[in-house]
This record gives structure tokens, sequence and C-alpha cells, in this order.
């Protein structure tokens, strides 16, 4: 796992709070229920800080935002260097 992935992983547990559960970046997150709807604006904006990519939300889908790993490649694939 990379550092910024660790830092992802890290922001997660924290937003979810629930007590007991450990994730590491190919943890299910939105198909398991981790995360809701609206937890997934959090991620996105914090995906742009760690990556220091835009990535228009329009071209993101649940499924892109459902791992740690998922996400980075996601950015990767359509964030546009700041």
């Amino acid at each position: 796992m990379t550092a910024d992935e660790q830092q992802m992983v890290e922001h997660i547990v924290e937003l979810i709070r629930k007590p007991g559960v450990t994730i590491n970046e190919n943890t299910p997150l939105v198909s398991s229920g981790l995360i809701d709807s609206m937890e997934l604006v959090d991620l996105l904006l914090r995906l742009e800080d760690i990556t220091h990519r835009r990535i228009p939300a329009g071209k993101v889908q649940p499924k892109d935002m459902d791992t740690v790993a998922k996400m980075f490649a996601t950015a990767e694939r359509v964030g546009k260097p700041r």
C-alpha cells in the first residue's frame, strides 16, 4: 500500500466510525454498505487533495469508489493535474 493509499484508508476509518472495522486498499466500501452516497462526496474531495488532481464528479460512478485501489485508479484515469 502506498503512503497516499494509507492516508485515504485512515481518513475512511475516521469517517465511518464503526468500532472494530479494519480496511485495506481492496476492502469493498460502497458495495458492502460501509460508505453511503453522502460520504462519497467527502471521499472524492479528499482524493483530489491527496492526488493533487481535479476529478470531475460526472465522470465518477459509485463503483469507481468501491475500494481505495479503485479510487486511485479512477483519479489516474479521469483526473487532471491541478
